[in-house]
């Protein structure tokens, strides 16, 4: 647990603005998380992250007093675009990369949960399905639906999981769950304060891969 806990979202103000700078730091120390699920099986999901982080952060440094939060992102390259926006820029990119997180969000309140295949406890594909059914399946045509159907069956084991995200540590079980459940209080305020402001400027777009 580890891996999460030493770099926690921040918690977000009263009226939710989402930072730009502290939210790029945060997510940029996820892509290695997605390792703990499998190397190989998540690489493209993993890839997709850390490509939309750099392509929000190059925006971000042009003007950072400009870009001081996401929403500011959003509005100023709505202005700029105009007719091309929102499937440009930053705006784009963040609309991937909230995606990927809403993935991760999913999964891990899965796990804490405690939802499981009652045959196969120790197997974490249930949380994973569930997962990628919420967040991201829709965008996904047939061919990328079935590639990941198929890597499912090489993800790791729950134990195998959980040691993964304290870094090889023996930890207990429910020690490890409740650490997931503390750093889900401020990454899941902020995924859904992301989604709420694609929602208000009407950002989202439902094209399939």
């Amino acid at each position: 647990m580890a891996l999460l806990m030493e770099h926690q979202f921040r918690q977000l103000p009263a009226d939710k603005q989402v930072e730009t700078r502290p939210f790029l730091e945060a997510v940029s120390y996820l892509p290695p998380f997605l390792d703990c699920l499998g190397a190989t099986i998540f690489a493209p999901i993993k890839a997709d992250i850390t490509g939309n982080i750099t392509k929000i952060k190059a925006v971000y440094d042009t003007n950072p007093a400009r870009f001081k939060t996401l929403q500011m992102i959003l509005e100023a390259e709505k202005e700029m675009h105009g007719g091309e926006w929102p499937k440009v820029g930053a705006t784009l990119a963040l609309m991937w990369l909230k995606r990927g997180l809403k993935f991760i969000q999913v999964f891990l309140q899965s796990l804490v949960n405690g939802e499981k295949d009652d045959s196969n406890p120790n197997l974490i594909r249930v949380n994973i399905t569930k997962a990628y059914d919420i967040a991201l399946k829709r965008y996904h045509g047939w061919f990328v639906q079935q590639l990941f159907k198929a890597a499912i069956f090489a993800a790791p084991y729950k134990s195998d999981f959980l040691k993964s995200l304290s870094k090889g540590r023996d930890i207990k079980e429910e020690e490890c769950l409740e650490k997931i459940r503390k750093f889900l209080i401020n990454f899941s305020a902020t995924v859904d304060a992301v989604y709420d402001i694609f929602s208000r400027l009407n950002a989202d777009l439902d094209y399939k891969l």
